[in-house]
């Protein structure tokens, strides 16, 4: 195979499959049209478990929930449904019109729901009984995974669904006697109440190839079932594809021109994948060669950066906000540089950005993986006409947005409300952790508020203390901030306490941190409870005027980083002294 290198002058093609494993972890990306469109990632330590299949036993029974906890083997307890037992799956309903189900024929699969219909989830599952499930979505969070006892065995061409009566044709095949050429394949040879889904790669594939795709599939099947009987819950039965041939078997299409990998051995299983499964792409696998690694190379590593930030710029000179939170993602379209032509008016202007915002929140959604709840605020427009106009392009550019979305109509507000459906985690939450020390808030306490509290909790506190000094220690910028703008404040506090009051700054405070102590004759201090975060920085320099009064270096810290104390500076405020004294 020849290697593509894109410094060389080679045209990078519209649609590509960049692959990177050469390191702990793949991370695949899909380019469309040049852009990069969608990424996954999956580390080797920390492999995903959608799609598994599992014998798992039931661990509780919660009828006021209407499910049931489902013991897997892994860490967290799965979260099995009512509606994940009885009814036609969801999913299947929304990837596949009704028009596809087989007209007249009674199905078996199809009246046992019906007879479940009105059960509850006490009446379907106990506490002990042994459920044969496969995860739907994976932990996200805090919560486990969610399991459905609806089993899906995809392949290149075909779903096969073993419990579920039921013949369905992607709605992307629009040619009428292709699907009735599809159906009778797949209905000559399915076993009886089992079902297939016809994926859109299958348009005008070979029924030589249909035929075999089903073969695997059944065998594949019977050998779960097989190992179901000789295993004892909970245990693993099958353990879906890695990234590398998941991202063969579903985002290898016809429209993808490349697939670009940088690992000979990698390159070389996936040949052999291939070539077994759908040989015709065979030609479009290439090993990269490159000097620099390839998401480098493809400028890729850059685009991820921009995808973690909070900011995305529009090219008018818009932008985006993207503010991602625990119970929805709320995303704010701001004109920001963008001030319109000469001859255009306000609404024109405003409608303009709103109609380009609409393109960037689609791309993002994809890009960025966000699902559950989202707000999307657009800029106030005046004319329906107009709001209709920027619906219109919304749904448009979510059409190529594989994740299914439901989405409300754009109220006088511009606010349009949405939901995307959530199956892992999103790239900010697989890639980012929360900050250490503002403790994920995304802020701290002001310096100014900071020194407040102390001066407040000096003038409760303060004649509490036995002795005649009192040790203020805390992060060095509030230590230069008591001594000198607030120092007013501190000689007042000292003349009302009739106590010295020493500022002792230590390097590895946090920001929000202090103690207050009481100094004593043989130079030891008594700690005081508080309730500041405990977290820590890296050193600051201490201001000139902060100078060195208060030796705590042989007390030990539990809150210091290497476990050893210091106070780097401090400053002795006495009524009548001079600072340094």
């Amino acid at each position: 195979m020849a290697c593509f290198t894109p410094h060389e002058g080679f045209p990078l093609p519209g649609h590509l499959l960049v692959v990177n494993t050469d390191g702990p972890e793949t991370r695949v990306a899909l380019i469309e049209k040049g852009l990069l469109s969608e990424l996954y990632i999956e580390r080797r330590r920390e492999r995903g478990i959608v799609g598994n299949i599992y014998k798992g036993k039931v661990k509780r029974v919660l009828p006021g929930m209407q499910a049931a906890f489902v013991d897997l083997g892994v860490e967290k307890s799965a979260f099995l449904y009512v509606g994940d037992i009885r009814g036609a799956p969801e999913d299947f309903r929304a990837l596949f019109s009704d028009s596809d189900d087989e007209g007249g024929k009674k199905k078996k699969g199809s009246a046992q729901s019906n007879e479940k219909r009105g059960s509850r989830i006490e009446d379907l599952v106990k506490e002990g009984q042994e459920v044969l499930v496969q995860v739907a979505k994976g932990p996200i969070g805090t919560k486990g995974a969610r399991v459905t006892s609806y089993v899906s065995l995809p392949g290149r061409n075909l779903v096969f669904m073993p419990t579920v009566d039921h013949i369905g044709i992607s709605r992307r095949i629009s040619s009428e006697g292709e699907r009735k050429r599809l159906r009778g394949i797949v209905d000559s040879m399915r076993p009886e109440g089992a079902g297939f889904i016809v994926r859109t790669v299958a348009d005008g594939v070979a029924e030589k190839e249909l035929r075999a795709d089903m073969e695997f599939l059944i065998k594949l099947w019977n050998s779960i079932l097989k190992k179901k009987t000789s295993s004892r819950a909970p245990a693993l039965l099958y353990n879906d594809l890695d990234l590398l041939l998941r991202t063969v078997r579903d985002l290898f299409t016809p429209d993808v021109e490349k697939l670009i990998l940088d690992s000979r051995s990698e390159y070389d299983r996936l040949l052999k994948f291939v070539g077994a499964f759908m040989p015709h792409f065979a030609g479009k696998i290439e090993l990269y060669e490159g000097r620099e690694p390839i998401f480098d190379g493809y400028g890729i590593e850059t685009e991820i950066d921009r995808a973690l930030e909070r900011k995305v710029l529009l090219k008018s000179g818009g932008s985006l906000i993207v503010d991602q939170g625990e119970a929805l993602t709320a995303i704010d379209v701001n004109t920001g540089k963008f001030v319109g032509k000469k001859s255009m008016s306000l609404e024109e202007t405003i409608t303009k950005t709103n109609l380009e915002a609409c393109k960037e929140v689609a791309d993002q959604l994809r890009l960025r993986n966000i699902g559950g709840m989202i707000i999307v605020d657009f800029i106030d427009m005046d004319k329906d006409a107009n709001r209709e106009k920027v619906m219109r392009a919304f749904e448009e550019a979510l059409k190529a947005d594989k994740a299914k979305a439901n989405v409300t109509k754009i109220s006088e507000l511009g606010l349009v409300e949405m939901t995307r459906k959530r199956t892992r985690e999103s790239l900010g939450r697989m890639l980012t952790e929360s900050c250490p020390y503002c403790e994920g808030k995304g802020y701290v306490k002001s310096k100014t508020t900071v020194c407040a509290e102390i001066l407040r909790r000096l003038r409760r506190d303060g004649a509490t203390f036995r002795s005649d000094g009192i040790v203020v220690t805390c992060n060095p910028e509030i230590a230069d901030l008591l001594v000198t703008v607030e120092q007013s404040y501190l000689d007042d506090l000292e003349k009302r306490l009739q106590r010295r009051i020493i500022i002792a700054a230590k390097k590895r405070f946090h920001i929000e941190k202090f103690e207050l102590t009481e100094r004593r004759d043989d130079g030891q201090r008594q700690h005081q409870p508080d309730k500041i975060p405990q977290a820590f920085v890296d050193d600051y320099k201490v201001a000139p005027k902060v100078v060195t009064a208060l030796d705590v270096t042989n007390e030990p810290d539990d809150h210091d980083l290497q476990g050893e104390t210091e106070a780097d500076g401090a400053a002795t405020l006495a009524p009548g002294a001079e600072e340094g004294a």
